[in-house]
C-alpha cells in the first residue's frame, strides 16, 4: 500500500500557480515516518481525471486527491470520481447540513436562506459518489470526501493541509513510524555513474531492505564551493537498521574506485578545485 497524491487544476500545468501540496505531503508523512511513492499533476480535462482515477482506484493505494470538488464549472473532480466507481453522485445528506451550518455563519441574520438561488447551487458542493464519506474541513466546514483508501480535498491549501493531516491521524495511525527509515549520502568526483552502477547493485543485493540512489550534477556555480565541480549524490535509504551498514559498504566501495569523497555538510567549506577523503 503505497502512499500518492493528484494535484488537479490547469492553473499548476499553466504556471498561474505554484504547487504547494506536493512538498507538504511529503512533510506531513516524513513527521508520521510515512513516505510518498508518487505523485500525479492533472488538468482541468474530466476523461483524463475520470481515466486517472479509474487506474487508482484499481489499486491498494493510499490517495490524496486535490483540486476540483467545488461547484463552478471547471471543478469536474466530484463527478469525474463517481464515473470512474460507476456510480452516481448524490447530496450527502452530513455534507448537507455542514454547507447549510456555513451558509449560516456566513449570513447577515444567521438563517442559511435555502430560497436564494445561489444557497441551493452550494449544495452541489455536498454532491458526492455514493458510498461516501465526508471528510472534515476546519476552516468553512465545507466537507471534502473519502471512498475507499481516497481522500478528496480542495486546492486551497489552507483547508486542504489540515484535512491531510486529520486523515493521516485518523484511519492510517497504526501506519505511522512502522518501519524506521534513514537516509546517508555524500558526494563523489572523479566516478561516472557507469562505473558506480555495479557497486550499487551489488550493495542493494547484499542489503535487502535498502536502496541506492545516485544524483549527478554538472556542477552547480551558485551554490559555490565543490557543488561548482562536476559530482554525484551517492547515497543509501531505507530500513534504518541496515542504512549504517550499506553506506559504510559505499565508501569502501567507491574509495577502491578511486572517487574523491566529501559529505555533504563539509561541501561549502571546502574550496572548489579540492576534495578529500571521507572520514
Amino acid at each position: 500500500m503505497a502512499v500518492g497524491i493528484i494535484i488537479i487544476g490547469d492553473e499548476i500545468l499553466s504556471g498561474r500557480r505554484q504547487d504547494k501540496h506536493l512538498p507538504k505531503i511529503i512533510e506531513l508523512l516524513t513527521e508520521r515516518g510515512m513516505q510518498l511513492g508518487w505523485a500525479e499533476y492533472v488538468g482541468d480535462d474530466p476523461a483524463r481525471i475520470t481515466a486517472t482515477l479509474r487506474r487508482t482506484f484499481a489499486s491498494e493505494d493510499i490517495v490524496f486527491v486535490t483540486g476540483g470538488i467545488g461547484a463552478t464549472p471547471d471543478d469536474h473532480t466530484r463527478q469525474c470520481a463517481a464515473a470512474a466507481l460507476n456510480v452516481p453522485l448524490v447530496l450527502t445528506p452530513e455534507a448537507e447540513a455542514l454547507i447549510m451550518e456555513r451558509i449560516a455563519d456566513t449570513s447577515p441574520d444567521g438563517r442559511a436562506d435555502m430560497s436564494q438561488p445561489d444557497n441551493r447551487h452550494r449544495l452541489k458542493m455536498g454532491e458526492f459518489p455514493v458510498g461516501a464519506r465526508i471528510l472534515p474541513n476546519p476552516y468553512n466546514k465545507i466537507p471534502g470526501f473519502s471512498i475507499d483508501h481516497h481522500h478528496f480535498m480542495p486546492g486551497f491549501p489552507v483547508m486542504a493541509w489540515p484535512m491531510m493531516a486529520w486523515v493521516l491521524d485518523t484511519y492510517y495511525a497504526d501506519l505511522h513510524h512502522l518501519t524506521q527509515h534513514a537516509e546517508r549520502s555524500v558526494l563523489v568526483f572523479g566516478l561516472a555513474e557507469s562505473t558506480l552502477t555495479p557497486l550499487m547493485e551489488t550493495i542493494e543485493a547484499e542489503y535487502a531492505g535498502v536502496k541506492v540512489f545516485s544524483l549527478p550534477s554538472v556542477g552547480d556555480a551558485q551554490r559555490g564551493g565543490v557543488y561548482a565541480r562536476r559530482h554525484i549524490d551517492l547515497g543509501v535509504k531505507g530500513d534504518s537498521a541496515l542504512v549504517g551498514a550499506a553506506f559504510e559498504r559505499l565508501l569502501a566501495g567507491v574509495s577502491a574506485l578511486g572517487g574523491e569523497i566529501i559529505h555533504p555538510a563539509d561541501a561549502l567549506a571546502v574550496p572548489e578545485g579540492t576534495a578529500r577523503a571521507a572520514k
